[in-house]
């Protein structure tokens, strides 16, 4: 009897509520066995596998002895005792079962032990299916077996294909990975072809091996009576099981292609959101027809191909509005300014060949004020991507909208970390500003959470100047601490000022000092002019790589 006060024992929640429909479909039985009663219910399915009626089973698992051999009665006793005393939660075996009209048949038990609270165990539920066959039938073993190894070789196909299909992240990445990665011999065709989509046509581009098109078949209309044409416009495959099959259902297409012996070959249609991108097709020589198996395979690798190209079409344009946004958010020109030269660069973290939008935050803009002034802004949004471009164009033009009403840099700085609080926007911003006056060469220096500038006097040595700064904007005017602290210093004629972001000084590993120290080195070796410096050090920044962008 159970333990008064026990907790109640429950199924696992993945447990099906009715199982017996769904095990008695797979031809399986289910039990369940009380180990403090004894008693062991089990559903019509496993009544039959046992060979017991239920008015002759009355519930108690030792009436089953006649049916269980007495060895292997013992064996499956002992199996479940040693993976209850090891704690285990399932066992399975096979084991034989006698019918009763005496003849053995093979079963295969699987149980899972559920313990209370306390760790004791107190149920084995589990499933008992008939395995005369799967044991008996040794041909039938080596058929499935050798069609598992044709299912895993076909399988491995799609595997390697899309594994190196989630490393393209451009159209042609992905056309290059179809024609590039032993796709043809791996899946055994001789030619291959892949189109694309474009205002109700299909587009070829890419052919394997070269030439492997037919002519005039570049650009086909989709209801044009080509295979290629039909699983596009039908959204579904074209399975050519014999030459014959070809000659007869596309006879404008065969003429063109018997030179290559073509024996069979697929069309897939390239289906990305229940809509057509495109179509791949597939040719073969000494192959006749598809098993089911190879058909589910193709299948498969088609999808695994719509949805790369689908992927790296949304990239493109993506990239596109980004190039695109960031062109506009920028200075489409820097304003000459008398009495000083000036040269800006910029480079995208991207653009050095890392994966990614080609786009990010970072942004440079200069000033003319009254006066013979002239305001330099440099800032770095947080993130990499189009928001943040959205932001960094926004800050921009408030940023310059404030120097240019003639409030004080501290002002500027302290309004634009204001005015980014109140964007509907979780992003932040480091940013410097350096108003210089040209007449008499002092600049006032404000910093928000950007790294210090640098100064190169007229002898070529270059140092830091740390400039104390405030929070960064946005988190200035979050905290209640906008106070940015104006640092002044002169420039004389021959000396130059550079502003930049810390995508020109980090670098994995180092220490961003390090990084300030390398970068005054570079600016001390390079050469007078400021345009051919901004050259050097963009170039040093192109050669070494990174995700960050530069400014």
């Amino acid at each position: 009897m159970a333990e008064r006060g026990a907790p109640t024992l429950s199924l696992p929640a993945d447990w099906p509520a009715n199982r017996d429909p769904i095990l008695a479909l797979n031809r399986m039985g289910s039990f369940d066995w009380d180990l403090d009663t004894g008693l062991l219910s089990m559903d019509a399915q496993a009544h039959e596998i046992f060979d017991v009626t239920p008015e002759e089973y009355d519930g108690h698992a030792v009436s089953l002895a006649p049916r269980v051999p007495g060895g292997e009665g013992h064996r499956l006793d002992a199996l479940v005792a040693r993976a209850i005393k090891e704690g285990r939660e399932n066992y399975g075996t096979y084991i034989r079962l006698r019918r009763r009209d005496g003849t053995l048949r093979w079963v295969y038990t699987q149980g899972y032990i559920r313990r209370d609270e306390t760790g004791r165990p107190r149920r084995v539920f589990g499933i008992i299916r008939d395995a005369t066959e799967e044991l008996d039938d040794i041909a039938g073993r080596e058929e499935r077996a050798a069609r598992e190894a044709a299912r895993r070789d076909q399988t491995n196909v799609v595997q390697i294909t899309t594994a190196a299909l989630a490393h393209a992240h451009t159209v042609q990445d992905v056309i290059d990975v179809v024609k590039d990665t032993h796709g043809l011999p791996l899946l055994g065709s001789t030619s291959l072809v892949l189109g694309l989509v474009e205002a109700g046509r299909i587009r070829l581009v890419a052919e394997g091996p070269e030439g492997a098109s037919v002519p005039g078949t570049r650009i086909t209309r989709i209801d044009e009576p080509y295979p290629m044409s039909e699983a596009v416009r039908t959204l579904s495959p074209r399975f050519i099981e014999s030459a014959q099959d070809f000659a007869d259902l596309y006879p404008i297409l065969w003429p063109h292609i018997t030179g290559l012996d073509i024996t069979s070959a697929a069309y897939l249609p390239l289906i990305a959101q229940g809509r057509p991108i495109g179509g791949m097709g597939l040719l073969y020589s000494g192959r006749h027809g598809f098993s089911t198996e190879e058909r589910n395979v193709l299948v498969a690798l088609g999808s695994s191909i719509a949805q790369s190209l689908q992927r790296a079409m949304l990239y493109e344009q993506e990239k596109d509005l980004a190039q695109g946004l960031q062109q506009a958010m920028l200075p489409r020109t820097i304003p000459s300014v008398p009495g000083a030269d000036v040269a800006v660069r910029y480079r995208s973290g991207y653009a050095g060949g890392s994966l990614g939008r080609d786009i990010g935050g970072d942004w440079y803009d200069l000033i003319p004020l009254p006066g013979g002034r002239v305001g330099a802004v440099i800032g770095d949004v947080q993130g990499h991507d189009t928001h943040a471009a959205a932001v960094m164009g926004q800050l921009r033009i408030v940023l310059r909208a404030y120097a240019a009403e003639g409030h004080t840099p501290a002002t500027v700085m302290a309004r634009a970390s204001i005015f980014l609080r109140e964007l509907d926007t979780d992003r932040f911003a480091t940013c410097l500003y350096a108003e210089a006056d040209l007449s008499t060469g002092v600049v006032q220096v404000v910093r928000a959470g950007h790294i210090d500038p640098l100064v190169r006097t007229g002898d070529g040595a270059c140092r830091r100047v740390e400039v104390e700064g405030g929070l960064p904007l946005g988190l200035s005017a979050e905290f209640g601490s906008l106070e940015y602290p104006v640092c002044a210093m002169e420039l004389d004629p021959g000396q130059s000022l550079i502003l930049c972001t810390d995508g020109l000084v980090e670098q994995p590993g180092a220490d961003l000092d390090d990084g300030m120290r390398a970068l005054a080195a570079s600016v001390a070796a390079g050469p007078d002019d400021v345009r051919a410096l901004a050259d050097r050090l963009i170039a040093l920044a192109e050669a070494r790589g990174g995700d960050d962008d530069v400014a």
